[in-house]
């Protein structure tokens, strides 16, 4: 599969310590696949409204000093990530050698980010920006991403892998659904040539022939895939699951029972491993 059947790899860049550990994610995948990197930088617009009021005001994050909110400093502070970002793609991307390019737009981050990406396109993100403190909750840009992309999100976060850890996917009853999400793991373990386990929710077991097409599609033996049937979907019970299969990634179509679960915000968070979404 050439480059451009593959698609893009897009990464959104706003200044913060977790989308430039994306950003080194998205330049390691797209090295291994040939794909181009397309960095995303937004001038957030209402921000910039924001700073148009004489009463505004900013506190800092870790000083805690409130401080005037004027528009000539926000628009210098945009000017300066946004040349940190361009710095940043340069130096993540040069390794691999591939093509790269940084997109500055102004207006609303999830309506600029959609105006971009593709149904072929991986968008990979900062699981928080940089108005949240690292771990602690989904992003809403995150959130909004994932439900309105027309292709894959890589929700990305900072962690230890394991020697033997495991790709884990999340099977429903939905079989398009499904295959997209196998696809995505088939990508996750090119290269990796990790092991995989197929979690099931309620409803029968993957019949012989669908699990010889799920190997073929993976490329792995049949010794390296495991197939277990979840008792509930409740988020307590599946975390327990992904620790004992020692999960370094989650893959899952955003219409899954898993995330339509009270708590599955805050299951993602806990286990603290990327996650890949599929349409």
């Amino acid at each position: 599969m050439s480059s451009d059947e593959a698609g893009r790899v897009l990464v959104l860049l706003d200044g913060s310590r977790m989308s430039y550990a994306a950003l080194k994610a998205a330049a390691e995948i797209a090295g291994s696949t040939g794909a181009e990197v397309l960095g995303v930088f937004v001038e957030e617009l209402n921000l910039l409204r924001s700073a148009g009021y004489g009463f505004a005001r900013e506190v800092g994050a870790s000083s805690g000093v409130s401080r005037p909110f004027d528009p000539a400093g926000v628009e210098q502070r945009m000017q300066r990530l946004a040349s940190q970002a361009r710095r940043a793609l340069a130096g993540a991307v040069a390794p691999y050698g591939g093509k790269h390019t940084l997109s500055i737009a102004r207006g609303h981050v999830i309506d600029e980010v959609l105006a971009l990406a593709g149904p072929r396109d991986l968008l990979v993100l900062g699981r928080v920006g940089w108005s949240s403190a690292p771990g602690a909750r989904l992003g809403s840009t995150a959130k909004g991403l994932v439900r309105r992309s027309p292709g894959r999100v890589l929700l990305w976060c900072e962690h230890r892998v394991l020697p033997q850890g495991r790709v884990v996917v999340f099977l429903n009853d939905h079989r398009e659904a499904n295959s997209r999400a196998v696809q995505a793991a088939a990508e996750a373990i090119r290269y990796s040539h990790r092991p995989v386990t197929m979690l099931l929710g309620a409803g029968p077991d993957i019949p012989p022939e669908e699990r010889q097409r799920i190997l073929l599609e993976l490329g792995i033996p049949e010794r390296d895939l495991r197939v277990r049937s979840l008792p509930s979907t409740d988020p307590v019970t599946v975390a327990g699951i992904l620790r004992e299969e020692k999960a370094v990634q989650l893959v899952l179509s955003r219409d899954c029972s898993l995330l339509q679960e009270p708590g599955a915000e805050r299951l993602l968070v806990a286990l603290n491993l990327p996650v890949t979404v599929t349409p």
